[in-house]
């Protein structure tokens, strides 16, 4: 039986994209949209020869209708409950759920079907944060259906859930941002990731308050960090230098220009090695850092910088950007050493990251190799029908 949601038809030959499972419908695909038709609504898709292709969340912009489903189905609790059960069960097959770590996402947009929707997981806390207005107003049964979920006999465990939507919520929509727990309130905010343990700010900090996608990154610098003079840019909270001090450094320094970033980081060091001296930390902007610092001081350098290219306008001017970090890194670095280097700008391709590294290895005139190639980890998974989904990227360089 079909629904009784609005309905967008799309102009002919515009399906082509949508009957390959692309989740977005863009608004010059549409014809004359009408006008009862509010943000966050629900709404059918149809073809220009009447078919339905499946239902989604309108919002003003360029991506118009975010797809949640290539049917003709309701949208309700049921169907959040089942799209968490497969999130959840899936977890469960990554390992994710070990008295070890308690730190992962949950739901990763549209790589699990649910586009404009982040949950993250940190011990019995959900942090969810909406991307599109109809996820915003989906809140509050999402937030229902995360407590109560459990798949393959395994409960999430989760008894809060804070929802944070204040730098999330595209512009255009003019809702009110929330910043406040729907269910529970947790005043415990230690997480566990790979035995190590975190503060983790979802109140005040980035993003959910910790970035888990680099969870993986972090576990391999740590097997290339015994006896190494590590220094880590732009560390946030610290989650490379923690794992640098587990791994036998000589010495560990955090860069960031966040003053606010620096405490973290030192509370995360002393949480996990209360009293070692190996560690320091330096609240600077990372360019004058890099600028002052001397020729063949560290072994080791991650360079994990904030996206900066949030849009496709602003490519050009970030791929200066990385080329520039990269090629004052190249050239500070010790023989021998070890580059992580990194970009989580969408917008930012792969092989454009890698040739804006390319032509600083090539400026700096020194000699280096490849070790890996880095994206990011299973818990956020890429729909094979949405590769803008693919948005980490990262390089570890062997430098002569």
């Amino acid at each position: 039986m079909a629904t009784n949601y609005p309905i967008l038809r799309l102009k002919r030959g515009k399906e082509e994209s949508l009957d390959r499972f692309h989740p977005w419908v863009f608004s010059g695909a549409l014809t004359a949209m009408p006008s009862d038709i509010d943000e966050g609504d629900l709404v059918r898709i149809v073809a220009s020869d009447g078919r339905t292709i499946g239902v989604g969340h309108f919002q003003i912009g360029s991506i118009a209708v975010r797809m949640l489903a290539f049917d003709d189905i309701e949208i309700g609790a049921g169907f959040y409950r089942d799209c968490l059960t497969q999130a959840w069960l899936l977890r469960q097959r990554l390992g994710l759920t070990r008295p070890d770590n308690t730190a992962f996402r949950l739901v990763h947009g549209e790589g699990d079907f649910l586009p404009g929707l982040v949950v993250d997981v940190y011990g019995d806390t959900a942090v969810v944060q909406a991307h599109s207005p109809g996820m915003h107003f989906a809140r509050e049964v999402i937030a229902r259906q995360l407590v109560e979920l459990t798949a393959g006999g395994v409960p999430l465990g989760v008894k809060n859930v804070y929802y944070k939507s204040e730098t999330t919520l595209p512009y255009k929509a003019h809702l009110d941002p929330v910043n406040d727990y729907l269910i529970g309130h947790s005043d415990e905010n230690i997480a566990t990731e790979n035995g190590l343990r975190f503060n983790i700010d979802w109140l005040r900090g980035q993003k959910t308050g910790f970035f888990v996608d680099q969870r993986d990154n972090r576990a391999l610098l740590e097997h290339y960090s015994r006896g190494a003079r590590v220094l880590n840019m732009f560390c946030y909270t610290g989650g490379f230098s923690v794992y640098a001090m587990r791994g036998g450094a000589e010495l560990v320094h955090s860069v960031d220009s966040s003053s606010k970033a620096v405490a973290l980081t030192d509370a995360n060091i002393a949480l996990n090695f209360p009293g070692d001296t190996r560690h320091k930390s330096f609240a600077e902007d990372a360019f004058k850092f890099l600028e002052r610092m001397e020729k063949s001081q560290y072994d080791l350098i991650v360079l994990d910088p904030p996206a900066f290219a949030k849009h496709r306008s602003a490519l050009r001017n970030a791929l200066r950007g990385y080329q520039k970090l990269n090629a004052a890194a190249f050239d500070k670095i010790a023989p021998g050493g070890v580059l992580f280097t990194f970009s989580c700008s969408q917008a930012v391709s792969r092989e454009q990251f890698r040739l804006a590294v390319f032509s600083a290895a090539a400026q700096s005139g020194r000699k280096v190799r490849i070790l890996h190639q880095l994206t990011q980890p299973a818990d956020h998974p890429i729909n094979i029908y949405h590769p803008e989904g693919e948005y980490l990227k990262g390089l570890i360089l062997y430098v002569e």
